[in-house]
């Protein structure tokens, strides 16, 4: 769940976000609108433009890229899954901060945890769902 902690007059808003095997943890404060994932800038990030994309959906729907700071740690999974789960904090975060970006949020489809995880291998198949090929002769 979403929460806020006030420290030294500066408000300061936090999330979790998951997808697939990675968790992100997000802290939102007011600012400039820097982006650090992992002690990494943003623009430092090695990795496709897209993803880059991904992470700042929420704050580019609701208007608010140059407000908020994000500070983010991700842990496991690829960088799909991270950056996802970064997104979805981050709308997270947004929806504690105002009631008026939840409609918004919402309607985009960034408030719903995508739950989709990898099929664990079953014992006497090749991989989750596939088995060996039927040989008649």
């Amino acid at each position: 769940m979403a929460e806020e902690v006030k420290k030294m007059n500066k408000v300061r808003y936090y999330a979790t976000g998951k997808r697939k095997t990675s968790i992100a943890r997000v802290w939102l404060v007011s600012g400039s609108g820097e982006i650090v994932i992992n002690d990494q800038k943003l623009e430092e990030i090695n990795g496709p433009f897209s993803l880059k994309t991904y992470v700042i959906k929420p704050l580019v729907l609701t208007n608010t890229r140059d407000r908020y700071d994000v500070k983010a740690t991700v842990k496991g999974g690829g960088t799909t899954g991270q950056a996802e789960a970064v997104m979805y904090g981050i709308a997270k975060v947004l929806n504690n901060v105002s009631e008026e970006y939840r409609r918004i949020l919402k309607t985009e489809g960034l408030l719903t945890r995508d739950c989709r995880i990898v099929e664990r291998k079953k014992y006497g198949k090749k991989k989750a769902r596939k088995g060996t090929q039927y040989r008649k002769r």
